[in-house]
């Protein structure tokens, strides 16, 4: 039965993650070497919307989302929860703040600058994954995806993040996004890191020697 003190970490764990999901974009964005391949899907949908309507990406972002969550809500309700709300009206506004704070504080990063910039995004956006992901209190609505992929067994998470990350980064550059080496790589290694930091770090994290109880 789960404790009192498991409760609180899933709520710590979900509400860190999602905050930190939305900032690590940010330094994506900075680097300039291409955003995460959902980014880059969102990138290229606001090429072809805001030319048309004139809406902020927040905004824009929090749209692309909730149309998601209907598809989410059909195939697997699971995967909806405070996360997915936190995610859905938060993660947007967090990529312009945080846009806004490093700007300030990195102005036109060098070469070096940039590919640590780069580093520490890919890394921060694949434990922030997954933190929420083991909090079990909804995800992304586009992490779900992958996991719905996996439920089914159609393969393993990292294969079917692989898949869905491979899928946003065409559609992205069909719509006349920008594809950097950051694109590409994400969308081939954050399904292994974030598996990597799933059973190093945030099941420990949750249920310490208990781990093993968690079976998904």
């Amino acid at each position: 039965m789960e404790t009192k003190e498991q409760k609180k970490k899933r709520i710590i764990m979900a509400f860190a993650g999602v905050c930190i999901s939305g900032f690590s974009v940010g330094l994506f964005r900075l680097s300039l070497f291409g955003t995460d391949p959902f980014q880059c899907f969102a990138n290229g949908i606001a090429n072809a919307v805001t030319n048309v309507f004139p809406i902020g990406f927040g905004t824009l972002y929090t749209i692309i989302n909730l149309l998601m969550l209907v598809l989410i809500f059909i195939l697997n309700k699971h995967y909806i929860g405070i996360a997915t709300f936190i995610n859905i009206f938060g993660t947007g506004y967090m990529v312009e703040l945080s846009l806004y704070l490093l700007g300030k504080v990195i102005v036109a990063p060098g070469i070096v600058m940039r590919v640590v910039l780069l580093l520490v995004g890919i890394v921060i956006i694949c434990f922030a994954s997954s933190l929420y992901y083991t909090a079990d209190l909804g995800v992304s609505t586009y992490d779900a995806i992958a996991l719905i992929l996996r439920d089914k067994k159609i393969a393993k998470f990292q294969y079917c993040r692989i898949a869905t990350d491979l899928i946003c980064v065409i559609i992205g550059f069909l719509l006349g996004a920008i594809i950097g080496v950051g694109t590409l790589i994400t969308a081939f290694f954050m399904g292994p890191l974030i598996a990597f930091f799933n059973e190093k770090i945030a099941k420990p994290l949750l249920f310490g020697k208990k781990q093993n109880e968690w079976d998904r």
